[in-house]
Formats: C-alpha cells, sequence, structure tokens
C-alpha cells in the first residue's frame, strides 16, 4: 500500500497541523511516511506546499513524482490548478471553496469552483463554514482533513488520540470541537465519492452537496441521491436561489 499526497494552500491556513495529523495517524497504524519540507512563501498568503508519502514499505524519495500523486489536497482552491501536473489519472482533489484573494489579478472565484467541479473526481466544501459553525474558525484545517480521509488509509478513530495531544490544554470543549470538524468534514468526503463512484459527475454532485449541512449527510442515503440527482428537477434545484442551507431532508424532497 501507498498514498502519495501533495498538500497545498496559503500561509496561515494550517498545512503544518493537516501534515502533522496524518503523519501521526501513520505512525499509529504501524505505517511509514515521509514529508518534504513546506515550501513557498512563508508570510501569511503567500503560496505554500508540501509532499507527503505513505506507505506500508520503504519510501525511498521524499518527493512524489509528475503525475504520480493519488490526491492534492488544497485549503484553497487556485492552489489546486498549480499541482494537477502532479496528479494521476485517477487522483482525486479535495478542496476548499472559500477563495484566498491574495494576487491583485486573483481570478473569479466563480470560474475557478467551475474548474474544480469538472475535474474527474473532485471532493469540495466550504471548511471555513464548517468550522465556523463548530466554534473554532481557525480549524478549516481539520475540515480539510476529514473530507481527505474519505480517500486516505486512515478512519476518524486514528485522529482522536491526536486530537486530544493538540488540544487537550485548550480544554474538552475544544478536543470536542475540532473532533466535530473533523466528522463533517469526513461527512462531505463520503458522500462525494459515493456520488462519484455511482457515475454522477463532479459538477452536480458537488453543487448538490455544497446546498446541504454536512451534519445531515448520511452516506447510506448517497444511492437515493444520485438517482434523484439525475432527474428531470435537478437543474431546477440546482439553480434555485437560497438563504442558508438545507438539510438533507429538504434535499430530496425538492428532487422527488
Amino acid at each position: 500500500m501507498k498514498y502519495d499526497v501533495i498538500l497545498a494552500g496559503v500561509g496561515g491556513q494550517g498545512i503544518l497541523t493537516i501534515a502533522y495529523l496524518l503523519d501521526n495517524a501513520a505512525i499509529n497504524r504501524g505505517l511509514r511516511f515521509k514529508q518534504a519540507e513546506v515550501h513557498g512563501m512563508a508570510q501569511r498568503g503567500g503560496a505554500v506546499y508540501s509532499h507527503m508519502r505513505i506507505s506500508d514499505s520503504e519510501i525511498i524519495s521524499d518527493i512524489i513524482p509528475e503525475g504520480r500523486a493519488d490526491m492534492i489536497l488544497s485549503v484553497e482552491p487556485l492552489e489546486i490548478h498549480r499541482y494537477l501536473y502532479m496528479l494521476s489519472n485517477d487522483g482525486v482533489v479535495v478542496s476548499s471553496v472559500a477563495p484566498v484573494v491574495n494576487i491583485p489579478d486573483y481570478p473569479d472565484p466563480a470560474v475557478i469552483l467551475d474548474a474544480l467541479y469538472k475535474l474527474p473526481r473532485p471532493v469540495a466544501l466550504d471548511a471555513g463554514a464548517i468550522a465556523t459553525e463548530a466554534g473554532v474558525p481557525k480549524a478549516e484545517n481539520m475540515a480539510m482533513a476529514g473530507a481527505a480521509t474519505a480517500y486516505m488509509p486512515f478512519d476518524l478513530s486514528d485522529y482522536e488520540p491526536i486530537i486530544e495531544k493538540l488540544f487537550a490544554k485548550k480544554g474538552p470543549e475544544m478536543v470536542a470541537a475540532n473532533m466535530k470538524v473533523l466528522q463533517n468534514g469526513y461527512r462531505v468526503g463520503r458522500f462525494t465519492r459515493a456520488l462519484l463512484e455511482a457515475g454522477l459527475p463532479g459538477t452536480v454532485a458537488c453543487r448538490a452537496i455544497a446546498m446541504v449541512r454536512p451534519d445531515t449527510l448520511d452516506e447510506a442515503r448517497a444511492v437515493q441521491v444520485e438517482k434523484l440527482l439525475r432527474g428531470p428537477k435537478v437543474a431546477d434545484v440546482l439553480g434555485r436561489a437560497r438563504e442558508g442551507l438545507i438539510t438533507l431532508d429538504d434535499l430530496v424532497a425538492e428532487l422527488s
């Protein structure tokens, strides 16, 4: 088993914490890992990236060859497009949808998201909103790690002792809040994966999931939702203006 990940984002988004979480989960599973240093602009807002390699056998190099990454995990959507040349043909992209406008000619965010959704295997989530809803707005990196775990050789229980170690000094409420963020990110990742593996286009899957409260996503209902998202009402439902998120039950009702 081997799993290669490009971690990307901008300075201040907690890329090192994601790496710490995944590294320690690998260690606790008895796996090997190598991680390259975080490269890029050191200041907050500058582009950063790192290579992470996880395997059950010896890893020779800490650099992922071009076209061999199993995943690009980015906390900023534009950064995804810097590293697509690294992604394998069957690789997955996990990205936050919230832009960090850190350059004068930053592209139209709608265009960036449209390009993200059209990738073969996109997982998209509003990591900042998930973290804010849990009362820890700076924990968007935890939401991203949760979503990525849907494709990685870990489960959420692998993270519990690591989260406890990271946040125990801030009290049990902080530990619980970060675990909630991880869980809701994971729900997005698992539900998206189920829809994509059923053959639903990424544009439809990501836009539908973006409408739904993450805590209501139930992977067991993905087959039902996938069929409805191929139905005659999908264009109207996905194109309808709304204030706030709806529940999965609401989405099913609208599509039925």
